[in-house]
């Protein structure tokens, strides 16, 4: 008779990847004029961080619009800042970068008094622990922010 057992695999076994649970994050659309306040990282490769919006990780307890309001005063060094509304929620997978999820509140943010048109910002105490970051902040027109980071354009059509 006519063995046709399927030879065993040499290949390891590859553990499976583990549970992620997404990340409560905001992303803010600071806008005047019809113009969205965006920054580059000055101290990371531009090929690695790319366009950004103020953005980032809501603390234990604190609601999504003050963490908008806390991220965006502290990546812009703006003060003035105010939320007009909330457009909505996406969750983004990191992966392969960051093997993370986020779920992301984006809200819509303006600004009161005069603002520089460019304008270079630090942020000392980043959520995650690293070094302090520095920021080069401007503004584009609405229509360009199709070119955002790691998908923090998602819900900017509905602005």
């Amino acid at each position: 008779m006519l063995d046709i057992t399927p030879p065993q695999s040499t290949r390891p076994t590859v553990p499976p990847m583990p549970a992620r649970v997404p990340k409560q994050k905001v992303v803010c659309y600071v806008v005047r004029d019809r113009r969205l306040l965006v920054f580059r990282h000055l101290d990371e490769p531009w090929d690695e961080s790319g366009l950004q919006v103020p953005a980032g990780s809501i603390r234990p307890g604190e609601p999504p619009a003050a963490a908008a309001l806390r991220e965006a005063a502290g990546e812009t060094g703006l003060d003035g800042l105010r939320v007009t509304r909330k457009v909505g929620e996406t969750t983004y997978d990191m992966a392969p970068y960051r093997w993370e999820t986020h779920h992301r509140h984006v809200f819509v943010l303006e600004v009161d008094g005069s603002v520089p048109e460019r304008w270079v910002s630090s942020e000392d105490d980043p959520d995650d622990g690293s070094d302090p970051k520095r920021f080069e902040c401007y503004w584009i027109p609405l229509t360009q922010g199709h070119a955002l980071a790691g998908g923090q354009g998602a819900l900017l059509g509905q602005v």
